[in-house]
Order: C-alpha cells, then structure tokens, then sequence
C-alpha cells in the first residue's frame, strides 16, 4: 500500500511542477510584451545651431532656438555671409516678401515619450525643432489649405519664412539629408518621437509605408532596440500625418 500511495502521488507531482513551469513561462510573456521604455536622451548631442541651446531638467529637454538656418537662402539679408539667390530646381520659383529673422522659440520636451492615449492634432506654426535648431510645421499653409502653392516659395534648401519672419520646414529639409544622409536623425517633434529621412534599409518611403500619424516602430541607427519615429517623405503628409503620435510638450514663441 505504501508503494501504491507514492506511485499515486507522482502524476499529482507532475502537475504540480507543469503548472508552476507554466506560470513561470506565462510570466516571462507578459513582461516581453510591455511597451518599451524609450529614452531619446542619447541624440541630444546632435543638436548644434546657431543660437540653439537646450538643457535636461528631470525626464524633460528644453530647446531654446532663434531659428537661424546655418544654410543659404535668398530669404536673408542681402549683406547677411548666408544670402544667396535661389539656385533650386522650381521653375515656378517665387520669393515671398518676408526674411529671416531671430526668433525665440522654446520647447519643453519629454525624454521619455511613449502614444498619447487621445492624439492631437498638430497647430500651425512650430510643431517640432530639427538639429539645426530650424522649427518644423505641419503640412498646411493656414487651416486646412494645402501647401500646393506656398511650395513655390521654398528656397532650395526647401524652407521658408513666414510674415513673422519666422524660417521653418514643411519638406524634408534637403540641407540636412545632404549633410549627414537621407536616412539620418533629423530632429523631434514635439511630443519626443524623431524624425528620420525618407530613406530606410536603404529603401525610399513613401507615405504608404507609414502609418496615420507618418511614422512606425523600427530600429534605427541612433536607437538599437527600436522606437516609434517619424519620416520625411516626398507626398503629402510630408512630415506628419493625423496629429501627433504621442503627447505634445510646451512650445512658447
């Protein structure tokens, strides 16, 4: 009988261990499936611009920008060292009647952003700050209108000013993607996500590869492990999409 008990308790044993094994496993499962906790504090030290700054204060970055491009345009003063007549591709090529202008634009940025549970929609006027300190907008001209023909104000490196005189990209910023390549970090936008160029694994994207919000989880250069980011492309939304992928931080001007 006492033969009988142990050989009756092996198969209990068993499911006793299986379960615990289980339970282990189901474990490990769920904590690979959390989101990941993204830092973008390691591309910082990209940033370098004239009369660009930022400082670190707990998990936000704040960027303090005059908004001067380190490139040419003929949107400076004539007897500006950077003037120069427009020498871009746009036959329809047209100067707007503003210039370039110091600006004081600050940023308050999360350096841990992560989707925003209620997406916002970009604003007009800076929506994110590229590496050379120039503000992003979004891909509307005013409310709702189209940049269809506001693009024939863009110099060659594809900014311009506005009636405030402030210089901003809707485009992929050319200067940029020329100097460190078409698949290279080129900024944040507000809410902490980066934007990249329009090249990735050494494909051309279009909007089509990108999701609403003009962007998609991927590892980077910059960012191993992956993250959420934005992409220049060459079609419209051209920078971003529906809004903002996560939650927007403070932007005074």
């Amino acid at each position: 009988m006492k033969n009988a008990k142990h050989l009756l308790m092996l198969p209990i044993i068993a499911i006793v261990i299986f379960v615990a094994c289980s339970s282990n496993d189901d474990s490990k499962d769920n904590d690979e499936a959390e989101p990941t906790n993204y830092n973008i504090s390691s591309i910082l030290s990209k940033f370098s611009g004239t009369g660009l700054s930022y400082a670190v204060n707990g998990n936000t970055v704040t960027f303090t920008t005059q908004d001067l491009p380190n490139h040419t345009s003929p949107y400076y003063a004539t007897n500006n060292p950077l003037y120069e007549a427009y020498n871009g591709t746009n036959p329809n090529w047209r100067k707007n009647p503003n210039e370039i202008a110091s600006q004081n634009v600050v940023f308050t940025i999360t350096l841990n952003p992560k989707e925003a549970t209620n997406h916002q929609a970009t604003p007009l006027g800076p929506i994110g700050i590229s590496r050379n300190g120039v503000v992003f907008f979004n891909q509307y001209a005013g409310p709702d209108q189209p940049l269809t023909n506001e693009i024939n104000s863009f110099d060659q490196w594809l900014g311009h000013p506005t009636g405030f005189d402030m210089y901003h990209y809707h485009l992929q910023p050319t200067y940029l993607t020329g100097q460190f390549g078409e698949d290279a970090f080129l900024g944040l936008l507000a809410d902490g996500f980066p934007v990249y160029g329009p090249k990735e694994n050494g494909v051309i994207l279009t909007s089509a590869d990108l999701d609403a919000y003009h962007g998609h989880v991927g590892v980077t250069a910059d960012f191993p492990n992956g993250i959420y980011h934005y992409h220049v492309t060459a079609d419209d939304p051209y920078i971003n999409g529906n809004g903002f992928f996560g939650t927007p931080g403070n932007i005074s001007r």
